[in-house]
């Protein structure tokens, strides 16, 4: 499979990984070719770790849906190392409850989430990185739960879906 198509990069080997420049412009350059506009660089080494540590580098036309870890119930953790997200949280029913405004260096860099609580988020810059802790491990089948009120990857409905996000991120945070 080419970096360009895949979800997420191979791990980096060895017991100590330095986080460097050179390996988050190798996961930028990827996301960029990625026809998702993201991408994974995984530091744990197995998807059956109990620790998930990662970088996922997003670019502002890609659509995360939005989803929640309930079964297995996982919390998870970012920090934004390079440009900014609109971060939200909602209600059951989809509403917006949270609407984040995370930039590196800024005054919310980063969140800490409970589990099971829909969540989802739109790059505001290019090349954005952030740095992202999650339980493991990871199982496709029930890692997340996507919310039933918004449209799937790939469908035309999520390019509306994401500008509707981005569209009350501005109104909040004009």
């Amino acid at each position: 499979m080419s970096p360009s198509s895949r979800r997420a990069l191979d791990a980096p080997e060895g017991e100590l990984v330095v986080l460097s420049r050179a390996l988050v412009e190798h996961a930028t350059e990827v996301s960029r070719t990625s026809p998702r506009r993201r991408i994974i660089l995984p530091f744990h080494k197995a998807e059956a770790e109990t620790l998930h540590r990662m970088l996922n580098v997003i670019q502002p036309d890609s659509y995360v849906r939005p989803h929640r870890h309930l079964e297995p119930p996982k919390s998870e953790a970012w920090v934004v190392l390079r440009g900014a997200v609109a971060f939200f949280t909602f209600e059951e029913d989809g509403r917006v409850r949270d609407c984040l405004a995370l930039e590196a260096g800024g005054e919310h860099f980063g969140v800490d989430l409970a589990p099971g609580i829909f969540h989802g988020l739109v790059a505001l810059a290019p090349d954005t990185v952030i740095y992202e802790v999650k339980n493991g491990p990871y199982a496709p089948a029930n890692d997340k739960s996507f919310a039933p009120w918004a449209p799937a990857e790939g469908t035309p409905e999520a390019a509306s879906y994401l500008a509707r996000l981005s569209e009350e991120f501005r109104r909040r945070h004009p």
